[in-house]
């Protein structure tokens, strides 16, 4: 039989390891390009880790020496999660603390002339994100902050080189959303009473909010931004559809205007804009890939000039000058983790298809130590559930072996993804690629209720956690064993999140197809889950209470579909990971299943890390994870 063993193996710090730069932006003028690096820095234990922090690289001629970068930032806690201009000479970040994620909003000089970075937010248990970064007016950002009210948003101006608030709007409760005009000023607003949702519009900041639409949840126009001159917005909207498609719609009358775009298959909501010609483009969409498609001849010519310049590759233009004559390029696809790219793009308004003076230099890979040609092809692919319904999905098998080439049956990871309200894409997943290079068959799948395929599709899941949800994920291992791809005596599943209570239902309701299970930060007790909720999510508890039950009324299926109340029935080893700070699945999930299990005296690992939250995140943690796994499903599959 094929063994793990047959795949040359690639070390496990090359999958896990911080990519050498990422996060790549430009500033306004084009004029400085800030990324994110990994810096050697001291531990809280006094060892040396690697921390995401902040570089910036004066673009001055033709010299692209990334090593002339200044370092900004010297962070050791927590990695930078990424970072933007809010002028050329100011930089911002957000970081939590510990995966708590009570995210703070740092600036710092582009220069390099503040000694230290300043934190504009400090405000401690508050979480704060940006809503606006008010490109026409440099220095200042609008933000939303729950400082007042944990469970709502309130939102505030903010002078960076002062650090002064002026409250914007104070949220009256059961706002959930806002948006902004063109100008930077607050004129729309979603809302939610748990079950409808609304929104509200006011012609300036000045006037009274007005309801302008209300809405079932999962019937909705969901705001997409202005159009150019202020007068309508566009959506995204599933009203009196099933597939979401792209409308402009009149603000004043709530009525829906001219559809911009609709695919058959999929949900649409990506709208592409161009701010400095302020016109839409052209829109993209995912189906079994990322597509586009451009109306505008200018927008057109360069996606063609990158693609011709980069073949075979998914290409981005991730971020721009505000002349649009400048951008940073993201190349990648299944096999990479990619590359980065400086584009300079003359615009000649007389011939806006010309491609005259375009040039494309590349500035540098994320991930040079993994070769494309050592790495797995995932490809997309489709089974039948048990009741008929057509289940899309990726299947990457070890380099080497492809579908339908017969061979030995391999040993298989099934890994659900989390959300469950979110879908996998194809593309480059380090997870994927390194159980793919010890020689396993990982199949990913969306099952019901994954998003992007429909209302139809998405409802199916209501009320199916642990029930045809589940099956979905059984229905697939199936598919594969039923076509000789996969040996059945050797199949693990390994999730996180939603992934991990999947996995967790899967050997509790089928633990005959399990000979081992890995659950990263995964929910175990339906009752606990939903009574442990962050205070920023109550208002939608009425919506998880419709998408997957309520505690009292729907008790009996609760318990029926929590694995914490089955481990009778699990037969296979079981490792668990867990984040103590984690605010979306607490510690007591994993503690549960944990305790559990030792007391029936069934085989279970148990990794618990104080510095992270939900998922890993801190490189060295990921070894540490990463490896356990890597030895427990060597051991048990």
């Amino acid at each position: 039989m094929s063994t793990p063993t047959q795949t040359p193996r690639l070390p496990l710090e090359h999958f896990f390891k911080k990519p050498n730069r990422a996060g790549v932006r430009l500033s306004p003028d084009g004029l400085r390009l800030a990324w994110l690096e990994p810096v050697d820095v001291e531990g809280e234990d006094g060892q040396t880790v690697r921390r995401m922090n902040l570089f910036v690289l004066d673009l001055t001629g033709d010299e692209l020496d990334p090593s002339r970068a200044r370092q900004l930032t010297s962070v050791a806690a927590r990695d930078i999660a990424g970072a933007f201009f809010a002028d050329n000479e100011d930089l911002v970040y957000a970081m939590d603390q510990g995966g708590d994620e009570n995210w703070h909003l740092f600036a710092v000089r582009a220069d390099g002339s503040d000694a230290e970075p300043r934190d504009l937010t400090p405000f401690d248990g508050v979480q704060c994100t940006v809503i606006d970064d008010l490109e026409e007016r440099p220095g200042e950002l609008l933000f939303q902050m729950n400082q007042r009210d944990a469970e709502h948003f309130d939102v505030y101006h903010m002078q960076l080189a002062t650090a002064e608030l002026r409250l914007v709007a104070e949220n009256p409760g059961n706002i959930q959303g806002w948006v902004t005009d063109h100008d930077g000023a607050l004129r729309l607003a979603t809302t939610t009473d748990g079950v409808n949702t609304a929104m509200l519009f006011r012609a300036t900041e000045a006037d009274e909010w007005r309801e302008i639409a209300t809405y079932d949840f999962k019937e909705a126009a969901s705001p997409l931004g202005f159009t150019f001159d202020n007068q309508r917005i566009w959506v995204s909207s599933n009203v009196g559809r099933d597939k979401s498609a792209i409308f402009e719609f009149d603000p004043t009358t709530g009525e829906h205007g001219k559809l911009v775009f609709e695919h058959d298959d999929v949900d649409v909501s990506g709208l592409i804009r161009s701010h400095a010609r302020k016109c839409t483009v052209g829109v993209s969409y995912e189906t079994d890939k990322q597509h586009y498609k451009f109306w505008d001849a200018r927008r057109e010519a360069l996606q063609k000039f990158v693609d011709a310049a980069l073949p075979g590759k998914k290409n981005s233009l991730v971020s721009f000058s505000k002349d649009e004559t400048r951008y940073a390029v993201y190349s990648g696809s299944d096999r990479t983790y990619g590359s980065y790219h400086l584009f300079d793009a003359p615009y000649d308004e007389s011939a806006p298809a010309s491609t005259g003076g375009f040039k494309m230099r590349h500035l540098f890979d994320l991930a040079p130590w993994l070769k494309e040609d050592a790495l797995a092809p995932v490809e997309p692919i489709r089974y039948d559930a048990r009741d008929g319904l057509s289940i899309p999905g990726y299947l990457t098998l070890p380099i080497g072996r492809n579908l339908g080439d017969g061979g030995d049956a391999l040993p298989l990871i099934v890994h659900p993804h989390g959300g469950p309200w979110v879908r996998d894409s194809w593309g480059f997943n380090p997870e994927v690629q390194f159980l793919a290079n010890r020689g396993y068959a990982v199949l990913q799948m969306n099952y019901r209720g994954s998003t992007g395929y429909g209302r139809a599709f998405w409802q199916k899941s209501f009320g199916q956690w642990g029930l045809a949800m589940q099956d979905d994920i059984t229905d697939g291992v199936k598919w594969t064993i039923a076509a000789g791809i996969v040996d059945a005596a050797r199949v693990a599943i390994y999730g996180g999140s939603y992934g991990g209570y999947a996995t967790l239902a899967g050997i509790t309701k089928t633990p005959e197809l399990y000979k081992c299970a890995v659950d990263y930060v995964g929910v175990s007790n339906l009752f606990t889950w939903i009574e442990a909720f962050p205070p920023y999510w109550r208002p939608f508890l009425e919506m998880v209470y419709e998408m997957v039950g309520h505690p009292e009324r729907d008790e009996e299926r609760f318990r029926a579909t929590s694995p914490l109340f089955h481990i009778d029935k699990i037969q296979c080893p079981l490792f668990v990971a867990q984040g103590a700070n984690d605010p979306r699945v607490k510690q007591e999930e994993s503690e549960q299943i944990v305790a559990g299990l030792k007391e029936r005296g069934i085989a279970i690992e148990y990794l618990l890390k104080e510095d992270e939250g939900h998922g890993f995140h801190n490189e060295e943690n990921m070894f540490e994870f990463y490896r356990a796994m890597e030895s427990f499903l060597a051991k048990h599959l």
